[in-house]
């Protein structure tokens, strides 16, 4: 993890990100107690891609606010501090586009 003396960009919405990872936390142990109970595949399918969409939105989340916190807050005030924080934007970017 990179160390970063600022709060991280999603510091004003922490909690309402963590309660979508315990919605998805309870939705994942639910896919388990599906396969324990040798569940439907498609419907054991179903509630993956459910997962699935889950965790994307929390990733666009924390995407749009990393983008409107501290890549904004870097590009204010330039330098190479900017440069680098647009490369790791794109770089970001780039591993979620690859994970879909």
């Amino acid at each position: 993890m990179a160390s970063n003396p600022k709060p991280a960009g999603y510091v004003d919405d922490k909690q309402a990100v963590l309660r979508r990872l315990s919605r998805i936390e309870g939705q994942v142990r639910g896919l388990q107690g599906m396969i324990e109970d040798e569940a439907y595949c498609v419907d054991v399918l179903t509630q993956v891609a459910a997962v699935t969409k889950a965790l994307e939105g929390v990733s666009l989340k924390l995407l749009a606010d990393h983008t409107n916190h501290c890549v904004r807050d870097a590009i204010e005030r330039g330098g190479t501090d900017a440069d680098e924080k647009v490369d790791e934007l794109l770089a970001a970017v780039e591993r979620f586009a690859r994970s879909r």
